[in-house]
């Protein structure tokens, strides 16, 4: 039997786990003008075949829907132009490192360097402009903390930044103080908060520091939204974003570089007025197609357990009574967050600690209370420390919990770790309960981070669903794993529904956007170690091929002869991206 219109796409001999309840599974599915018009059966496929119709044989392959990253900073990204430090666990590899670097470049106008993990400076302190002038001299230097929330300067940067004891509230962070002298020490907390809103960045740029630059930014970009197309990633939500950086994805659109889709948050720092308030709803008005959309707005209400700057009910272990602040107070906060909601806003609110958690939690209660219940899915972002009286209050609330699993693997946040150990064994059993959360009824919208972690979402699941080690070893809170079934979900319709994508996009059915995966292993099945360096053999968004990969080995091991590689015939994209002409009409991505 053949249908009225012939698919433009026609993908067959794929084992489609679909993500839809309905139809769980299939063995092919059919795309006409970018949308899923029918999943089914091999035997039923050859009905939805035209002469112009691109064929993919998947071998056997597992299908997904294309993920969807919940929190992802392509924006941000990494910086090729930075002294990298990922993975290096001391001060002194650390220095080591940066003085390398200032040898090899020794007409740099500025050191910048990025990722240094705050347990590899002794004694738990905070690292100091004293730790840098040997090694960066009179050359400024700035130095990004892997999660971008902080950033350590050296003397020559302080003063070239105006940092002083008299001026310690910057535009771009809070400089930490000797408690002794008063005199600044280099370290600057807040720099999420202040040096990526619009007014931080744009005083880092006219201060003369080439990590703002427009082009910089957009290499950063760029080069972060192809490793997004690389791993599968159909749909990245960039968390925080001021009016500013909006024409950086519009150069990225124009330059063929914008090949997922964009969900862009924008950044509502304290003190956002009105009339901008006026402008983001306008904004929203004028980018909301489904390649490029704007409007939830970004908050926050704490900061991160490493530096002690997220919000706890109880005191920091070996810290006295401190035990953190939050951004605003609780009633400030309720208010502003009732306020946004009853404009019909979205809002991603940044909470951590436990007490930061219970804040935004309170808030949203009060906004029902206030505005009458709406489907708002208001999210809580990271929910690292939860405390358990409040994990029913999610799906209670409505609230998605926006989680980025790779951050509890114990080599980042587990016993030795500057997370485990600031809140102490006992509270433990708080740190990331995403099966509690599960269970309970919670939407899981599950991400990357990035740059904070690896943007792979393979990573991702396989923390998710072990709790170990990225190179093997034993597991941390392992009664908060969930299985991989779960994981997945999280990568795709949970965060389509946390993002109202539900209905577009998400999962593998009829009528929705033919956004989908082929895997180079079936991590459904395979044992969950050998999830990590699984790939993305072929990325198709809106029925087109846009990514494809070859010579990767199925389930771990050597591609068989016997019909187990992945092919396609007609248009698509080579293996780096550039678009394989019509005359290629036979294109063979067997291994």
């Amino acid at each position: 039997m053949s249908h009225p219109i012939a698919a433009d796409l026609l993908l067959t001999g794929a084992r489609i786990h679909t993500v839809d309840p309905d139809l769980p599974e299939a063995e092919a599915l059919a795309v006409h003008d970018g949308t899923i018009v029918w999943v089914g059966p091999d035997a039923e496929a050859e009905a939805w075949a035209g002469p112009d119709t691109e064929r993919v044989d998947a071998g056997g392959r597992l299908v997904l829907p294309g993920f969807i990253d919940a929190h992802n900073h392509v924006r941000l990204g990494s910086d090729d132009a930075c002294v990298q430090l990922a993975g290096v666990r001391t001060l002194d590899a650390i220095l080591d490192r940066i003085g390398e670097w200032r040898e090899a470049h020794p007409d740099a106008r500025w050191i910048e360097a990025e990722a240094f993990d705050y347990s590899a400076i002794p004694g738990g302190r905070m690292p100091t402009a004293a730790d840098l002038d040997p090694v960066t001299g009179d050359t400024p230097a700035i130095v990004l903390s892997y999660d971008v929330h902080t950033a350590w300067l050296n003397t020559a940067a302080m003063r070239r930044l105006g940092v002083s004891r008299d001026r310690v509230d910057l535009p771009f962070g809070t400089a930490a103080v000797d408690p002794a002298t008063g005199e600044p020490t280099g370290f600057v907390k807040d720099f999420a908060i202040k040096g990526l809103s619009r007014d931080g960045h744009r005083a880092l740029r006219e201060l003369g520091v080439p990590w703002a630059s427009p082009d910089r930014q957009y290499g950063r970009l760029a080069k972060s939204l192809d490793d997004a197309i690389r791993f599968g990633i159909t749909t990245v939500v960039e968390p925080q974003n001021s009016l500013d950086d909006l024409e950086l994805f519009e150069r990225a659109r124009a330059e063929g570089r914008l090949r997922s889709r964009i969900v862009a948050a924008l950044f509502h720092p304290r003190g956002t007025s009105d009339e901008e308030l006026d402008l983001f709803a306008a904004c929203a008005r004028m980018y909301s197609g489904d390649r490029l959309r704007v409007g939830p707005l970004k908050l926050y209400i704490d900061d991160v357990v490493e530096p002690r700057t997220a919000a706890l009910l109880e005191p920091y272990t070996g810290c006295g009574a401190h035990r953190g602040e939050t951004f605003y107070p609780a009633e400030e906060f309720a208010e502003l967050l009732a306020g946004l909601d009853a404009r019909g806003f979205q809002c991603f609110v940044h909470a951590t600690g436990d007490r930061g958690i219970r804040t935004v939690l309170d808030a949203v209660e009060h906004a029902r209370s206030v505005n009458g219940p709406r489907d708002a899915r208001h999210q809580v972002v990271h929910v690292e420390c939860l405390d358990p009286q409040d994990v029913s209050r999610f799906a209670e609330l409505g609230v998605v919990a926006c989680m980025q699993p790779r951050h509890c693997a114990p080599e980042i946040a587990g016993p030795g770790q500057d997370w485990a150990e600031n809140v102490g064994e006992g509270r433990w059993h708080k740190a990331w309960p995403m099966r509690s959360l599960h269970d309970a009824g919670a939407v899981l919208a599950f991400s990357s981070d990035w740059n904070v972690a690896e943007m792979d979402p393979m990573i991702g699941i396989y923390t998710a669903v072990t709790r170990r080690p990225l190179g093997g070893g034993d597991p941390w809170q392992p009664g908060e794993t969930v299985d991989v079934a779960t994981a997945v979900h999280g990568y795709t319709m949970g965060s389509a529904y946390a993002n109202f994508l539900d209905t577009e996009r998400g999962s593998l059915t009829v009528g929705k956007a033919a956004d989908f995966v082929v895997l180079s292993r079936n991590i459904l099945e395979i044992p969950a170690e050998s999830i990590p360096g699984t790939v993305a053999r072929i990325v198709v968004v809106a029925g087109e091929i846009v990514h494809t990969a070859q010579d990767v080995p199925a389930e771990g091991g050597p591609v068989s002869s016997e019909g187990q590689g992945v092919s396609f015939e007609g248009r698509g994209v080579g293996s780096e991206g550039r678009a394989v002409s019509p005359e290629d009409r036979d294109v063979s991505l067997d291994a």
